[in-house]
Parts: structure tokens; sequence; C-alpha cells
């Protein structure tokens, strides 16, 4: 089993602070230079850490989400993955790109953040409407619940999750070109994946485990996170089970899934390649606003 420690909570510093001093439900991770680039899928902010410190506040969409539970899960934007785009169009340093999940029609949204030389954010936000990427993957899964996004060589990558009701977790695989140029273009006309491939991780208590996030590695592999969480749908939550670990290889193989000791519910990764092993950052959803996001480290073997 994996064992993770503990770095830190994800507190907000006041003066940047919306309606808690800290992130409570991280669902991406991406670290660029000194920072570390977090979303939560309740917020309309992207969360910037650095690496001590209170982190601060950016806004993604104008408006405000209710604060009572429900009604905040009903208009949330649900952004769930965080990706690095390389350079394009007028982006010279490449951009992040935060997705939502689909699982609604008002979770199709998602946002471009051009960058600098350092890996600092450079350009306002950019909302981008992604059903033309989104849409045509209705078709494929009964509930449409993208939780994580990589780009890996000349593809991007999004990761479906399943629940306990259907079990479609699967990777929809895109030629990154053509994404790019329908994001610099604004496209309307539909896009579909090239290639769908789907997974079994296992389940615990009856519960499948399905993909939460995932990093490329520089063999054309890439590290993903999952958790078995006990729920019938891609819309409500429901108690972590499990979590782990896994590496899909280059050829889109399963080759490794390992537990985690205690079941965080894990929804962002970052790789970093050392030695022989390969360093890793993860971020947790509680599924509860009044507990922050933790980050959390480990290591793999390669």
């Amino acid at each position: 089993m994996i064992k993770l420690e503990k770095v830190r909570d994800l507190d907000i510093d006041v003066g940047s602070a919306s309606r808690s001093l800290h992130l409570s439900a991280a669902s991406g991770l991406q670290c660029l230079g000194t920072a570390l680039y977090v979303i939560a899928d309740d917020e309309l902010h992207l969360g910037v850490f650095p690496v001590a410190g209170s982190g601060r506040l950016i806004r993604l969409f104008d408006g405000e989400l209710p604060e009572t539970k429900g009604d905040r899960k009903k208009r949330k934007p649900d952004l769930e993955a965080l990706t690095f785009l390389p350079p394009f169009c007028d982006l010279s340093y490449g951009a992040l790109f935060a997705i939502g999940s689909g699982s609604r029609p008002n979770r199709k949204k998602g946002v471009l953040l051009g960058l600098d030389a350092q890996g600092a954010i450079s350009t306002p936000p950019k909302n981008v409407d992604l059903s033309f990427i989104l849409d045509p993957l209705a078709g494929e899964f009964g509930e449409l619940n993208i939780e994580g996004a990589v780009v890996v060589g000349e593809e991007l990558l999004l990761l479906q999750r399943g629940n306990k009701r259907r079990n479609d977790n699967a990777i929809a695989r895109y030629p990154l070109r053509a994404v790019l140029n329908a994001l610099s273009n604004d496209q309307v006309d539909p896009l579909g994946p090239s290639a769908v491939d789907r997974f079994d991780l296992g389940a615990i208590q009856g519960t499948p485990f399905g993909f939460t996030d995932a990093a490329a590695l520089s063999n054309g592999d890439m590290v993903f996170s999952a958790v078995a969480e006990n729920t019938e749908n891609a819309y409500l939550d429901g108690p972590c089970l499990g979590a782990g670990i896994g590496i899909v290889d280059e050829r889109g193989i399963l080759v490794a899934f390992d537990l985690l000791e205690y079941p965080h519910k894990i929804e962002g990764i970052h790789a970093t390649e050392g030695d022989g092993a390969v360093e890793l950052l993860l971020v947790t959803d509680a599924d509860n606003p009044e507990i922050p996001a933790s980050l959390f480290s480990t290591q793999i073997a390669r």
C-alpha cells in the first residue's frame, strides 16, 4: 500500500478569500515554476499557492454561487480537470486549461489562462464552451463525468469516471492539434475522440474505482489517481471507500494500480520524475466546505 505524507492545507489569504479561508474541494492540480495551481469543483476561482504560505484566488467566472450546498451544486460549473497546453495561437508559453465535468448542461464550460516564460498567469481568463468536445462523448457513456485531463505526446486525454450504477471508466483520446485549432477558432462543430479505451480498476465493497486525474511521464506513460466513491450517479457525492494510484503505459495498457493506506479522496495529481522514482503531489476533496483541501506527497517506483 502507498502511504501519503501531508504537506499542507490549502489555506487562502484573508484578502483573497471568497466564502472561507481555504479551498475545500480541490479537483485538479498543476505545478508550474514555483506555483501550485488548483481548481476546486465548487468555486468560480482558481487557487494559486506558493511553496509556503497562504494562497490567493483568481476569478474565472463572473457572478456568485449560492452558499447552501444543494443550490451551489446545481449552479456550479464543476471544474474537475486542469492541464497544461503547449504553445499555440498567440499563447507563446502555453496555457492552463480548466475543464468542466460535462455531467450537466451548465457544466460544459472551460477556461484558458495564458502563461509567461516563468509559468505565471499572464492573460485574463478566457471562458470557452466545451460542448464541441463533450457532447460527442454523450453517446459513448451513459453519464458523462470528466474528472481528469492530461496531454501525452500529441494527444489530449480526457478521463471519464464511472459510478456504481454505470461503471463507464475510460480514457477518451483526441488529436492535440485538432483540439488546439478548435480552441483557437472558437469552434462550434463537434469534435469526437479518435479512440475510447475502457478500464476496469476493480472495486471495494461493490463500489468500482474510477479515474480522478492523471499526469504524463516522459516515456509516454501516465500516472493516475482513482477513488471508489459510493454513489449511484455522476451528480451526487458519496463516501470514499478507497483510493489508489496507478500507471497506464504508452500502449494504453494498465500496468500498475496500488491502493493508498488511507482512503483520502484524491482528485488532483502532479508528477516529477527522478532517479528510479516518480515524486507525486496530490490534492484532496473532502466534500465538506468546512474541511480544507490538503496537499500530500509520496513517491512510486518507475
